[in-house]
């Protein structure tokens, strides 16, 4: 933690409410296993095959909004791991690591099992500080954010900076000379100030199933606040009914009006698609071998009569993806070994007349993997074209463009300010004039010699 933390540090960026950023995020803090997606409905029907494993909340709120916490302590609360946000703009990062470091089968990254590890012990408000220090977290959380908003936050810290010394040498002067009272009301025109310099900002809020209870985690909270208690004999899916109510709560104090725009949206963390996908077409693979083994020892004579001729012609693409073969592949998932054995002792027992069935079931199966496993290449390629867009800095570009076209007086066109500027005259070239027509009325009189 030495080499990545440091007690005075950049500050953080505001990043996007995206799917998409917070599983680049995930990748970051090297986490594996696990993506981000959103989450449009919170009945059961559109939460229970997802699995979540966490939920954060994203809610637009003011700066003034109130953010105090209940003064009783919670004693189970200590048993979770939860860190305050000392940071400004940090709200992203610190509901996703509130989540994932308690729930038990994440596999994390070296650095956060080392924060976590480190921070066991610690309040929440060291938590905080251990998070707002570490290099490792904020170059991950800035490398998503958009090179405007990165100027944004300096020029906010630096700002604040400024108006914290012009606070102490104000207050080491001393309190100012009495004024005679003016008519008017300043207190109301100062609050009229402040409700004008108050902003609408994003901010996360986390919830997780832990230690029996289900629980909302506020990184501007005192501490983690109970949302209720999980029956002993809950399934792993069963802490959305708890949250539920929680959630519609939320919802509905942060609903837009009609003519406003939606103020919250719902991400989930759930397991990877990609990796139960591919998962998937690499079981038909084995599958399929093991099937045309006992195809082979049953017709010695051949076997493809034996078989859907239409499916026997897509065998050879249905396994097969666009992805290049690599060699340093990441492993399967831990129950795939077992899984295998049980399928090849279904084969071998298998009488021979299901033998082509089950070679037809497994090349559809083989087939709805591989769409599903080219969904989500498309889907990583969508998602790091993206972050291209989104962080790459496209202001030197835009002001060599603009000085270019003032340097060639073609500014003031573009702005509908005037006619470009005449390059014919600049380079010598005469144009002819154009007589004027003439005037209708009486014809002039001719001019004598005095």
């Amino acid at each position: 933690m030495a080499e990545t933390s440091a007690l005075v540090g950049g500050p953080f960026a505001v990043i996007e409410s995206d799917p998409g950023v917070f599983t680049t995020l995930l990748q970051k803090f090297g986490v594996k296993g696990l993506e981000v997606t959103e989450i449009y409905d919170i009945e059961p029907w559109a939460t229970d095959h997802l699995k979540p494993h966490g939920l954060i909340f994203c809610y637009m709120c003011n700066d003034s909004d109130s953010m105090n916490a209940s003064e009783l302590e919670d004693e189970d609360a200590e048993r979770v791991w939860f860190a305050n946000q000392l940071s400004d703009d940090a709200c992203a990062s610190h509901a996703l690591l509130n989540v994932l470091l308690n729930c038990p089968h994440a596999e994390l990254g070296e650095e956060l099992r080392e924060l976590q590890a480190v921070t066991a012990e610690m309040s929440p408000v060291m938590r905080g500080l251990a998070v707002s220090s570490s290099q490792f977290i904020r170059d991950a959380h800035n490398s998503l954010a958009r090179p405007a908003d990165l100027r944004g936050a300096l020029q906010a810290i630096a700002h604040s900076t400024l108006e914290a010394d012009k606070a102490r040498a104000k207050a080491a002067k001393g309190p100012p000379a009495k004024k005679r009272k003016t008519t008017g009301s300043p207190s109301k025109a100062k609050k009229a100030d402040s409700d004008d310099q108050t902003q609408e900002q994003y901010h996360f809020i986390g919830y997780v199933p832990a230690h029996g209870k289900v629980w909302e985690l506020d990184g501007l909270q005192r501490s983690a606040i109970e949302v209720g208690e999980l029956d002993t004999q809950a399934g792993p899916g069963d802490w959305m009914n708890v949250v539920r109510p929680a959630l519609r709560m939320k919802m509905h104090a942060y609903m837009g009006s009609e003519n406003d725009h939606v103020r919250y949206n719902l991400l989930a963390i759930v397991d990877e698609k990609y990796l139960s996908a591919s998962d998937e077409l690499e079981m038909r693979k084995r599958e399929r071998h093991a099937i045309e083994r006992r195809l082979q020892e049953a017709y010695p004579e051949g076997w493809a009569d034996k078989v859907n001729q239409v499916l026997l012609e897509s065998a050879s693409e249905a396994f097969v993806t666009s992805l290049r073969p690599s060699t340093d592949g990441r492993p399967f998932a831990p129950d795939f070994g077992a899984r295998k054995m049980e399928r090849d002792m279904e084969i071998l027992d298998m009488p021979v007349r299901k033998l082509p069935d089950a070679w037809n079931a497994c090349v559809e199966a083989a087939l709805s993997a591989k769409v599903a496993v080219e969904e989500e290449i498309s889907k990583a390629r969508d998602m790091q074209t993206d972050h291209i867009r989104r962080t790459f800095d496209y202001e030197p570009f835009v002001t060599q463009f603009i000085s270019c076209m003032q340097n060639e007086g073609l500014m003031d066109a573009a702005m509908g300010k005037g006619p470009a500027k005449d390059t014919a005259k600049d380079d010598g070239v005469q144009e002819p004039v154009a007589k004027a027509p003439a005037k209708r009325g009486r014809k002039p009189k001719p001019k004598t010699r005095s």
